[in-house]
């Protein structure tokens, strides 16, 4: 056993050595990782505490589960946990497919100059602040104007304000969302479709083979692996709806749909008039743990379907 140790030792101490500018390398994203991703997990404990500024996270009194009873039994929970989840699953089954359709139909754009256009002007959304993408949404709905406003009045006879009404808020934010990342999003599916072998096809070209069959039958199977990793990614990000577009969107008359759990923590865990971050702290706590809870069974679920997971 003792040998089998000094081997290893003396083997990595040799990889370290002789590639020891690419360990170098490493030292900074670790160092990040370290001090802005684990290191603050320390300060997890204040959601079991009532957590003092004077006396510190360690000197705090603990409390237990009284935060999450106190989330789980608030009059808004309902609320907000229903829009987080009917937002994330409005995003995973319109959002995650768009990028995957857009870099398919890039594919198969043989001028040149058309598809530089087009990926120029998909990728240049992701690129704005999304203060001003609220912006723009705003004055393209707005009824004083508002360009979609205009068309939605001329074929459908309505003026309808959409943000001031909750039953378009989810469709609003879903839809500008993809607009602004679809272009960016299907970078990575364009790169996985460059690995597919091209004598595929010309083999299903000789033989008469559609466009629609070769997607189908060739491009399709040839990014499913990288697909699968993305899903899987995507399902753990599905409570984190995001905070500063939605904020961006609220207003009075639409708050029932929009309050989600991330703006629900910034109102009453840290800009109320006696603000509670150990309140705040367990309902980040809530979210992260479902988050986890389901990346882990969609890479098990993925693992079993398609033997392609992130582990």
């Amino acid at each position: 056993m003792m040998y089998r140790i000094a081997l290893w030792n003396r083997t990595v101490s040799k990889e370290v050595s002789s590639n020891w500018q690419l360990y170098l390398l490493l030292v900074l994203p670790v160092a990040y990782i370290l001090v802005f991703h684990y290191y603050p997990m320390y300060g997890l404990q204040i959601a079991f505490k009532k957590y003092n500024l004077v006396k510190g996270i360690s000197g705090s009194p603990w409390l237990g589960f009284d935060h999450f009873e106190r989330f789980f039994t608030a009059y808004d929970f309902s609320i907000v946990l229903k829009n987080t989840v009917q937002i994330g699953f409005y995003q995973l089954i319109a959002a995650f497919p768009a990028p995957i359709i857009l870099a398919l139909s890039l594919n198969y754009i043989r001028m040149r100059k058309i598809k530089k256009f087009v990926q120029m002007v998909t990728y240049a959304p992701y690129f704005i602040s999304v203060v001003v993408i609220v912006g723009i949404i705003v004055q393209l709905l707005s009824p004083q104007g508002g360009i979609i406003h205009h068309f939605i009045k001329l074929f459908t006879g309505q003026s309808i304000n959409m943000m001031a009404e909750p039953a378009y808020f989810k469709t609003v934010y879903v839809l500008s969302g993809i607009w602004q990342t679809v272009g960016w999003g299907s970078i990575i599916y364009i790169a996985a479709l460059t690995a597919v072998d091209p004598s595929l096809h010309e083999a299903a070209v000789m033989d008469g083979a559609s466009k629609l069959r070769r997607i189908r039958h060739i491009d399709i199977p040839g990014i499913l692996p990288t697909t699968v990793i993305l899903f899987i990614l995507e399902i753990g990000k599905f409570m984190n709806v995001g905070f500063q577009k939605i904020l961006l969107m609220q207003n009075s008359l639409n708050t029932r749909a929009s309050e989600v759990i991330d703006t629900y923590v910034y109102k009453v865990g840290i800009i109320s008039g006696l603000p509670d971050f150990s309140y705040a702290t367990a309902i980040g706590l809530f979210k992260s743990v479902i988050g986890l809870i389901l990346i882990f069974a969609a890479n098990q679920i993925a693992r079993k379907v398609n033997d392609t997971s992130l582990w």
